[in-house]
């Protein structure tokens, strides 16, 4: 039996005389995790002896200690495989509802004169998810990518998810045709205008850390990568964002970047990371 206790979570995790992970107990919720839920009888019996031989172990908030039949009936949250899912394919649909929105003859001259407007610029984000995606296919087969993952309920989505040996990315793909970028530490800028792409690609690594690391039993980090592509009008990054948890790299160039990180996490760590990461269910 082992005992984790981070970020405000509590959990035990119960294995096989022989080794093998049964799956773990969330003391807080009093629920029951395995990724085979052929497990959970064996792990329902081992927590059930642990908290009868050692209850004080595990004392709820209150200091109450739950016994045996206190503890919840095991439950596997049904979830999805989003492995599957296509770069793009988000913004795409917001494209396309756009298109659908605006009809056919205005679409079509807004198309044709390149008019900005909202179903140009879901489809130009579209267009520069492919784009990196297609360079993320240059890392080797020790790396997993997810594209286009959902989080919480309100319509947000990560571009990329990359797992690899050196670490965790979070990857937003920034595609400005015809502009210029300037990058120097947190501003970021596109034809002069300051963007909050530094702040945003820092929010949504940290929010991509706490959730894998709820999820895997051990402290995942991650860092916000900025794929920027189009800026014909020139690219300059005078300083790269200063506490290191952000990343701005030309999306020709995010393969050569990734690959080139030194290894911080073993086969094994890369393997359960994206287990739990490629389930909806992590993402909320």
């Amino acid at each position: 039996m082992r005992r984790w206790a981070r970020h405000g979570h509590e959990r035990l995790y119960a294995a096989t005389p022989g080794g093998t992970d049964l799956g773990y107990f969330d003391v807080k919720t009093r629920r029951f995790h395995s990724d085979d839920q052929s497990n959970l009888p064996l792990l329902h019996k081992a927590i059930g002896d642990h908290l009868g031989g050692q209850p004080a172990a595990v004392p709820d908030g209150s200091g109450h200690v739950p016994g045996v039949a206190e503890v919840a009936q095991p439950e596997v949250a049904a979830w999805h495989d989003i492995s599957g899912v296509g770069p793009g394919s988000a913004a795409r649909e917001q494209a396309l509802a756009a298109r659908a929105a605006q009809g056919r003859v205005t679409g079509f001259l807004a198309r044709a004169l390149n008019v900005k407007t909202d179903e140009r610029a879901w489809r130009i984000g579209a267009d520069g998810e492919q784009a990196v995606a297609q360079q993320l296919e240059r890392l080797g087969l020790a790396w997993r990518v997810l594209h286009a993952v959902s989080v919480g309920d309100r319509g947000s989505d990560i571009d990329h998810v990359v797992i690899g040996p050196g670490g965790v990315f979070t990857v937003n793909a920034k595609n400005h045709p015809n502009a210029s970028v300037w990058v120097g530490g947190d501003t970021f800028m596109v034809n002069g205008t300051k963007q909050p792409y530094v702040r945003n690609s820092r929010h949504e690594a940290r929010r991509a850390a706490r959730l894998l690391t709820e999820q895997v039993g051990f402290p995942v980090a991650a860092v916000g990568v900025i794929a920027v592509l189009g800026a014909s009008r020139g690219f300059k990054i005078k300083a790269q964002p200063k506490d290191g948890a952000v990343v701005v790299v030309a999306r020709k160039r995010i393969s050569q970047y990734l690959g080139a990180q030194p290894a911080r996490l073993s086969a094994s760590e890369v393997d359960a990371i994206f287990d739990v990461a490629r389930r909806s269910t992590t993402w909320g």
